[in-house]
């Protein structure tokens, strides 16, 4: 039986012991707890074309455990959101025009980012730009405006897609921001070099993580998930290199479209659930040695390719090469019980039987 067939995922021992760390952010499920607590998520994208995407990465953060998931889009693409999913929250705030307006018209990047801004920001703990968003001129200004209130509002952000793009022409939107998550693809990531590493972008491409070291360290910090056969989880901050982690779970063999969308909910749930640890929550003392908040920005990225992986794995196993990127989002339960345990099996402390 091949790995890609095996009813338990099949991982190096490194790899279980970064997925132990991420565990103690895992929040138990105690009755004191109320709405909103364990995660209010945001997604920001979703045009006219593009709806799949924002579903897939709100969803993705919903049924892996997050509270409450956002989907911030344009008009158009709300009306067909809505009949995916009554579970989401869809606010259709973001406007499309290939000339954006000029202060006090309704097509002002400025004044649509302020009802975003001051609407929705204050609501979330964590926000992802990118799925769905396009390249639309006027989109891409008011995401400018929205990133940089985020990061003044300390907001964790995760950053796919077309927000690459913006990172690409902005880069100090979020240079130097230790919270911000990056999750470039091979395409994605060959542009981010080209932009920021120039002619020294084929140096270390030999060396395990070194190519998203490089990158992380000319944007000042940011972690980097470099997709690919085997994701690469990295930063580079204040001369320190944090990983490179590898995570070399093993994923399905079909590569359909949306996969990445996942992994953008999935490292937004486990942002959102880092914060809840980093706010005491519960008792942490009894789960293991305290975590620095810049190690568990690393583990929630980690956990996150962890679960996209282990749910294309098992949406591949059923589907074979008809598998699509709705059927991950089935797997995402299955994928956290395999790689974390079942809910259930924990007590009121939190502590619970881990399979790692």
């Amino acid at each position: 039986m091949s790995p890609a067939d095996s009813p338990v995922p099949e991982m190096s021992s490194a790899t279980k012991e970064i997925l132990a760390l991420a565990r103690q952010m895992v929040p138990p499920m105690l009755s004191s707890f109320h709405k909103g607590q364990l995660g209010r998520i945001g997604v920001i994208g979703g045009s006219e074309n593009y709806t799949g995407a924002p579903y897939f990465s709100a969803m993705a953060s919903a049924r892996l455990g997050c509270d409450m998931s956002h989907v911030i889009c344009t008009p158009a693409a709300a009306t067909v959101i809505k009949t995916y999913s009554p579970n989401l929250m869809v606010h259709p705030l973001m406007r499309e025009g290939s000339k954006p307006g000029s202060e006090g018209d309704e097509t002002d990047p400025k004044a649509i980012s302020k009802r975003v801004i001051d609407e929705l920001l204050p609501r979330l703990h964590v926000l992802v730009v990118g799925p769905g968003l396009g390249r639309d001129p006027l989109m891409q200004q008011t995401v400018g405006h929205v990133v940089a209130a985020a990061r003044k509002a300390n907001l964790p952000l995760v950053l796919d897609a077309d927000a690459l793009l913006l990172v690409q022409n902005q880069p100090d939107l979020v240079k130097g921001y230790p919270l911000a998550v990056l999750t470039p693809n091979v395409v994605e990531f060959g542009r981010l070099e080209k932009a920021f590493l120039g002619d020294d972008k084929e140096k270390d491409n030999k060396d395990g993580g070194g190519k998203a070291l490089r990158l992380s360290k000319a944007l000042g910090g940011v972690t980097i998930v470099e997709k690919g056969a085997v994701d690469t989880v990295a930063a580079y901050t204040d001369d320190n290199a944090h990983g490179p982690y590898e995570s070399d779970l093993t994923g399905g063999r079909k590569r359909s479209g949306g996969q990445g969308d996942t992994l953008t909910g999935s490292i937004a749930t486990f942002l959102g659930w880092r914060k809840a640890y980093h706010d005491g929550l519960w008792d942490t003392k009894k789960s293991g040695k305290p975590l620095d908040e810049r190690e568990t920005v690393l583990l929630a990225a980690f956990a996150g390719s962890a679960i996209t992986r282990e749910s294309s794995r098992l949406a591949f196993v059923k589907r074979g090469r008809s598998l699509q990127a709705s059927d991950l989002t089935e797997e995402v339960h299955t994928a956290y019980t395999n790689l974390f345990g079942a809910d259930e099996d924990e007590d009121a402390n939190g502590e619970g039987a881990s399979k790692l």
